[in-house]
C-alpha cells in the first residue's frame, strides 16, 4: 500500500476517498437517482453543444462488470461517454483527479454521482481497489490510461488500467473518442466553427484480461493490447467527426 495523502482527507471537497460505503451502488442508470439527475441537467446542454455519433454500443455490455478506457482529449470526454453509456441503461463510475473534488460545485456533483477520487503521481492502491469493488460488483468503471488530458496522439498508457482489469477479472473495453476537442481541449475553451460540432465515440471490443496483476510482464502486455485498441477506436472516432 502507498501513501494516499490521508491528512486531506480531513478538509476540502475530497474528504472522502471511500466514496460507497460498505455498499457499491448499482450499475443501472435508472435506478441511480443523482445519476438521473446529473443527465437530466447535462445531457441538454451536451447535446446543444454537440452533434453526438456512437458506433459500437453493442460492445458496451447491458448488464455486468467492465472497465471502459478512454482516450482523453477534453474534460468533456467524461460527460459524453457517461450519456452514451446511459443509452444502454448504464451508469459509470470514473476514476478522476483527486483535487477535482476541491473544486466547488464540480466535486459537490462528482460526490453525488459517486465518481472515484484518484491521487495522481503515483500508483494510488486504494483508488485501484475501489474501481475493482465496482467492477466485481458488476457496474462499470471509467479510466483514462493516458491519466490527463492529452494534446490529441495517444500519449503512453499508465499500466494503472491493466491492473485493475487483472485484478477484477472484469473485461477491458477500449473506447476511442473525437470532436469534444474542438470545443475545449488541453489549451482550454474556445469558441469556434463549426457552431455545433460533431462528437464521435466509438467503442471496440473487450479485451479478457490474462494473467497476474502481480506480473509486470502480463500487465504490460494487456497495456499494450489496450492501447492498441484505444488507438484503433480513435482512429475510427476521427474520421467520423472530420476534424483535425
Amino acid at each position: 500500500m502507498v501513501p494516499h495523502r490521508e491528512e486531506s482527507n480531513q478538509q476540502g471537497g475530497a474528504q472522502t476517498r471511500e466514496p460507497f460505503g460498505p455498499n457499491v451502488p448499482t450499475g443501472s442508470a435508472d435506478e441511480d437517482l443523482w445519476w438521473s439527475i446529473g443527465r437530466a441537467i447535462l445531457g441538454p446542454l451536451m447535446y446543444a453543444m454537440f452533434r453526438v455519433r456512437a458506433g459500437g454500443l453493442a460492445n458496451l455490455p447491458a448488464s455486468g462488470g467492465a472497465i471502459l478506457a478512454s482516450n482523453h482529449v477534453s474534460v468533456f470526454d467524461p460527460v459524453i461517454l457517461g450519456l452514451v453509456a446511459s443509452r444502454r441503461g448504464r451508469t459509470v463510475r470514473f476514476v478522476g483527479a483527486y483535487e477535482n473534488w476541491d473544486v466547488p460545485v464540480v466535486g459537490w456533483g462528482l460526490r453525488k454521482i459517486r465518481q472515484i477520487p484518484l491521487v495522481r503521481g503515483g500508483s494510488d492502491l486504494r483508488a485501484l481497489e475501489v474501481a475493482a469493488r465496482v467492477v466485481r460488483s458488476g457496474a462499470l468503471a471509467g479510466i483514462y490510461p493516458e491519466g490527463r488530458v492529452g494534446p490529441g496522439p495517444l500519449l503512453p498508457g499508465k499500466r494503472g488500467t491493466a491492473r485493475l482489469s487483472l485484478a477484477s477479472k472484469g473485461p477491458v473495453i477500449p473506447v476511442g473518442i473525437w470532436g469534444t476537442n474542438a470545443r475545449w481541449p488541453k489549451s482550454g475553451l474556445h469558441w469556434s466553427r463549426p457552431l455545433r460540432p460533431v462528437v464521435a465515440l466509438c467503442v471496440g471490443a473487450p479485451i479478457t484480461p490474462e494473467g497476474d496483476p502481480a506480473s509486470p510482464q502480463d500487465v504490460q502486455a494487456l497495456t499494450d493490447r489496450l492501447m492498441a485498441g484505444i488507438a484503433h477506436q480513435v482512429l475510427a472516432a476521427r474520421s467520423v467527426a472530420r476534424i483535425p
